[in-house]
């Protein structure tokens, strides 16, 4: 496909304890086109920031290990690039705002700097050019004063800020790929939107492709033009985001979407939430078969088979033996 952007097929990616081995990544496959939202959910723990690590490579070693799989950007396969080709890449193709700015900032350092320092490295700007185009990004992002904020060092600033300069450093470049990994996390709602809205409104003004991680489905909703849903490493339904949530497929997928609250309309009152029965498996030690299963209302014998990702009648990609 001329659109596409990133194409990711059976990517691995394991991390080694004394306990055993565990895949983060398990057989990972998934698309992003130019100019398009893809919403990677799912709980805390299945995979979706080490996916984001892994497109990136930096996947710490010892003990992770991205084992086998491919990570093509724009048809160049990423895995099979230098460290010193892959350094041309971060920041300046492919962007990522991490999960937490306090601790991705350098608190000895001004934001200004730390903007500018993209700028110097993948664009050769002289340290004064290069202090301009700070404050202009920082503008950009919608910082206020942003002349005198830029003098300021991160634990000067708010967690909104803190995730505008966030934002500000993974932009600077003009990134065709951008990865966000939880971008409105213990954000007021107030900042959360103002957060999704610039994003938004970056992929409509640059055609960037975005990833968005969250375990937010709302955030999800709001954003995304298509959700693939992770579990223990691997996707298991993926759809349009209008579809999904209208119409879920997959038992894990339907019981997320139960979870979210809802205010009843009869008595203005919060619905009871849906709890999914039982605990996320041992990543080290994953039953045979769908490893939903224990967890499964539909469960059968037939379950304690490994199913495959398949494209079913509705239109999604499900991995499921019960659609």
């Amino acid at each position: 496909m001329t659109n596409q952007l990133l194409r990711i097929r059976d990517l691995r990616t394991t991390f080694t304890t004394e306990d055993g081995t565990a895949a983060a990544v398990d057989g990972l496959d998934l698309d992003v086109r130019h100019g398009e939202t893809l919403g990677l959910v799912g709980e805390s723990g299945c995979g979706k920031s080490v996916t984001a690590l892994s497109i990136m490579r930096l996947i710490p070693s010892p003990p992770g290990e991205i084992v086998s799989g491919e990570v093509l950007f724009e048809g160049t396969d990423l895995l099979k690039l230098s460290e010193s080709a892959m350094r041309k890449i971060r920041g300046n193709d492919i962007s990522m705002i991490f999960q937490e700015p306090m601790t991705s900032l350098n608190p000895v350092f001004k934001v200004q700097d730390q903007i500018a320092e993209v700028f110097r490295v993948h664009r050769d700007m002289s340290r004064g050019e290069a202090a301009e185009a700070a404050v202009t990004m920082l503008k950009k992002v919608g910082i206020p004063s942003p002349e005198k904020r830029a003098k300021d060092y991160p634990h000067q600033m708010s967690g909104g800020m803190r995730q505008r300069v966030m934002i500000a450093m993974a932009l600077a470049c003009d990134p065709k790929l951008m990865l966000a990994d939880e971008p409105t996390t213990a954000l007021d709602v107030t900042i959360q939107a103002q957060i999704l809205e610039l994003m938004t409104e970056i992929k409509a003004e640059k055609g960037t492709g975005i990833i968005l991680i969250t375990h937010d489905l709302g955030v999800v909703a709001e954003t995304a033009d298509r959700v693939a849903v992770m579990y223990t490493g691997k996707i298991v339904e993926e759809a349009p985001a209008d579809k999904l949530f209208s119409s879920p497929q997959h038992p894990y997928t339907i019981g997320l979407l139960k979870s979210i609250p809802r205010i009843d309309e009869g008595t203005g009152k919060k619905s009871r939430l849906h709890v999914i029965n039982g605990m996320v498996p041992d990543m080290r030690k994953l039953p045979p078969g769908c490893t939903f299963q224990d967890r499964c209302p539909e469960v059968q014998e037939i379950c304690k088979e490994p199913p495959a990702l398949e494209k079913k009648s509705s239109g999604h990609l499900v991995r499921c033996w019960m659609r």
